[in-house]
């Protein structure tokens, strides 16, 4: 088949999960044969671009996203035109080139952008959060998963104490967001990557055309990462890695705190990854027994979390299919993470009963995660095949274009 992907999130010098399994699905669909060409922002595409992200084929500078804020910040206010306006421009983008493709398949933040495709192009699209329904895609605010229903109630995530007008541009904006996403939804093809976010997305928008929707999971490269596995030997007792954006909603603050007083003696946590929070938590909580190393290559990444005792994914936002997860058990390593969003479906992709621990609350995680360092590590002969290896996902996927 001849396939283009298109996504905002590409190109990009350091690029996070989803751009990740963009890049992970083409290589892997060009190593069967098909032709494949990635679409991605213009504002970031040199010649190199291709080989920057690690894909190893065509690149395309499709649109402009460099000035994408159009000052709501500034205003307090969800702008109800903002959006769709990106949406058109990506579909405007991806038409010019959709009659050389068999199927386009965008992977992006923009859900509603699919309304502006033509019913006759064979469009789908990957949903890998929760911007389904919620514009800022995280569904967490001040602290806490957000379970609000009401659009005016979203004007908080703009401005801390919006007052009627503000509430009123803001829920008109977000009710056209989830308006526009449902048409692109009855339209087109959509995989949720959980179950989850197709219910979420129910909850906030129900009566919502679903039928043309399936749910795959997301997948990693097996092969790579089974190459990089551990024995015993070399896995060190005591070592806890957490890999992720240092962010709000991914909980490495609240384990931090949690652990304190709580880590035995022969105990480490390393923490890969950068972000907002970064410098605030290791001026915090830096020391002897918590390291933070920053922003690592993906093969040091795999190879660090073979080594380790346990795989900590403390996210307090409902995390809707964590990769980092899907590795930890890939790899067969011990995993802990809360009970929250689509975690709890990865624990069919279990090798042994208990390898993915998951705890109601940050206290009982941290109980857990020091029950296990008093045990040794487990380790375990990896298997030829994982279930969620991409070339497995890939024929539910291609069976899908041709629909």
């Amino acid at each position: 088949m001849k396939i283009l992907m298109v996504s905002e999130d590409l190109p990009g010098t350091q690029i996070g999960g989803l751009g990740k399994h963009v890049v992970t699905l083409s290589n892997a669909l060009l190593e069967q044969g098909h032709e494949v060409d990635i679409m991605g922002r213009s504002d970031r595409f040199h010649e190199g671009s291709a080989a920057e992200i690690g894909f190893k084929g065509r690149l395309l500078p499709g649109f402009d996203f460099s000035r994408p804020g159009w000052k709501e910040s500034q205003l307090g206010i969800f702008n109800p035109v903002k959006r769709p306006w990106f949406a058109r421009t990506i579909a405007r983008a991806l038409m010019r080139e959709a009659a050389r493709y068999d199927v386009v398949h965008y992977h992006g933040h923009l859900p509603m952008t699919g309304r502006y495709v033509p019913a006759n192009v064979n469009f789908v699209q990957t949903r890998h959060d929760q911007g389904s329904e919620c514009v800022i895609h995280l569904r967490f605010k001040q602290d806490h998963v957000c379970t609000a229903l009401d659009a005016r109630d979203c004007a908080s995530c703009i401005h801390p104490a919006p007052n009627a007008l503000r509430r009123s541009v803001s829920g008109m904006a977000v009710r056209r967001y989830r308006s526009e996403t449902a048409d692109a939804f009855s339209r087109h093809k959509t995989i949720f990557v959980s179950d989850f976010l197709r219910r979420a997305f129910m909850r906030a928008v129900p009566g919502a055309d679903l039928s043309r929707a399936r749910v795959i999971h997301n997948f990693i490269r097996y092969p790579f990462l089974r190459e990089r596995g551990a024995s015993a030997a070399e896995v060190t007792p005591g070592e806890i890695l957490l890999v992720g954006r240092i962010d709000s909603g991914k909980g490495f603050g609240e384990f931090l705190a949690q652990i304190q007083g709580w880590l035995p003696p022969h105990a480490r946590v390393s923490i890969i990854g950068d972000g907002p929070l970064r410098k605030t938590l290791e001026g915090r909580h830096a020391g002897p027994q918590v390291r933070f190393l920053g922003w690592k290559p993906y093969d040091e990444v795999i190879r660090m979390s073979a080594r380790s005792h346990l795989l900590v994914i403390p996210s307090v936002w409902e995390e809707p299919c964590g990769t980092t997860i899907l590795e930890a058990l890939a790899l067969g390593k011990q995993c802990l993470a809360l009970a929250r969003g689509g975690t709890p479906e990865l624990a069919a992709y279990q090798y042994y009963d208990g390898q993915l621990q998951l705890a109601e609350t940050m206290p009982r995680l941290v109980e857990r995660m020091v029950e296990q360092l008093g045990r040794a590590p487990v380790t375990v002969p990896l298997p030829d095949s994982f279930p969620m290896d991409v070339f497995n996902a890939i024929p539910r996927i291609l069976d899908f274009y041709e629909e």
